[in-house]
């Protein structure tokens, strides 16, 4: 039959369009007894209807001449659901395999229920458009398997061991994604980690270990000489081994944390004398974060400030986290409001659903809501010299008498 046949399958009515004379001559004998009238209808039984097609062909139902009417693959779409589900379902079955293969000992061990948060995540979707889906899912379990249970690991140095190529754990390859979608998937706080620098942290790996770290002004590890006011980049290599010296008791005792390197350039250009500051650059790393606390754990003080943005208001949050007697310097309501330029050219915008929460001053997260845009520390870099100079951060300053509440402490119920 190839003329095609308008009607409806479900209340078993079949209609003919006025035009269609070869139509209405094509159905005789299978749908009505004699011509049907053009624009007319008839109802037919579906059961008798069936049996007539399965006479002319033992593989025609009503399904296939509704498919063939309208024009449309016949179930083709249940077809492919049937295919995708029996590839994930072989995929699900290949990762508990090699999940159960993993060493006792093994930092990360995915477990089934893990396949779930997979596909709400997209990342099910990801690795079926890969060519080949189960080397990259043994792969990225090769990784698993390699990840150090104590000690450190490079990330080029992993990728070569587990995948023979140490560049296939680089960001934005579909290893790398894997990897850390499993990580994220067996791990609580995944939530709480802001950036691919310390999802890798978190697993032991260093995405380098001679690029990024602390710029540092007046501050370095033990033993080290270094001429005064010479900045200097320390490593991760090197923070993950620095012994910090003590201040001794005729010293201030105060290290200040500052997240762009503009602030160090300032003070290079401004502020004579000795300044103990560390610049992160950016995001610090769970490495950088630790040498912070051991510095701390020396006997000094940290002050830190950062962005007035999600970015920066994340960093004090995670050095208040990492040293809880750290303070956060210059980073309140008042400190925003005076920051905010008057007339930006193209404004910034933002993200006010990740501000968070600023438990040092909680007045600051709703200014920023409220007012919904960045500010920057470039904006009070007079203040901040000021204080750089006095070795003290300005909470310090206020005096003993001051009703003003000092960052990181809490307020009296």
């Amino acid at each position: 039959m190839d003329t095609a046949i308008h009607f409806q399958l479900t209340p078993g009515v079949a209609r003919i369009p006025p035009d269609a004379s070869a139509q209405r001559a094509a159905v005789i004998g299978m749908l009505a007894p004699r011509p049907l009238a053009a624009g007319r209808t008839h109802r037919i039984d579906l059961q008798r209807f069936t049996q007539v097609l399965r006479r002319r062909g033992p593989h025609l139902t009503p399904g296939a001449v509704a498919a063939h009417a309208l024009g449309r693959p016949l179930a083709d779409r249940a077809a492919d659901k049937a295919r995708l589900t029996a590839r994930l379902t072989t995929l699900q079955h290949l990762r508990s395999r090699l999940a159960r293969a993993l060493p006792p000992a093994a930092p990360l061990r995915p477990e089934d229920t893990g396949w779930d948060i997979l596909r709400r995540r997209g990342s099910l979707a990801r690795l079926l458009q890969h060519p080949n889906p189960e080397r990259l899912l043994t792969t990225a379990f090769a990784v698993l398997h390699q990840l150090p249970a104590s000690a450190r690991a490079d990330r080029r140095l992993l990728a070569h061991a587990a995948a023979g190529n140490p560049h296939a754990l680089d960001a934005g390859t579909e290893l790398a994604a894997l990897v850390l979608a499993e990580a994220a998937a067996a791990r609580a706080d995944a939530g709480a980690i802001t950036s691919v620098r310390e999802a890798w942290d978190r697993l032991g790996v260093d995405l380098d270990t001679f690029t990024g770290g602390l710029l540092t002004l007046g501050v370095h590890p033990a033993g080290w000489h270094i001429p005064a006011g010479q900045p200097n980049f320390l490593v991760p290599w090197v923070l993950h081994r620095a012994v910090w010296p003590a201040p001794r008791n005729s010293e201030d005792r105060w290290v200040f944390l500052t997240e762009n390197p503009s602030v160090v350039a300032a003070v290079l250009n401004g502020a004579p004398g000795t300044v103990r500051l560390l610049c992160t650059v950016g995001t610090p790393s769970r490495t950088e974060l630790d040498a912070v606390a051991r510095l701390a754990a020396a006997g000094w003080r940290i002050a830190v400030r950062a962005d007035f943005d999600c970015a920066g208001l994340a960093l004090v949050r995670a050095v208040l986290a990492t040293v809880p007697q750290a303070v956060a310097w210059r980073m309140t309501a008042t400190d925003y409001t005076a920051s905010l330029h008057p007339a930006p050219f193209e404004p910034g915008i933002l993200d006010t659903d990740g501000v968070g929460e600023t438990p040092w001053d909680p007045a600051l997260a709703a200014a920023m809501r409220a007012s919904g845009r960045p500010a920057y520390e470039e904006a009070q870099i007079d203040g901040l010299l000021d204080d750089l100079r006095r070795a003290s951060p300005l909470e310090e300053r206020r005096g003993p008498c001051s009703t003003e509440m000092r960052p990181g402490q809490a307020r009296a119920r």
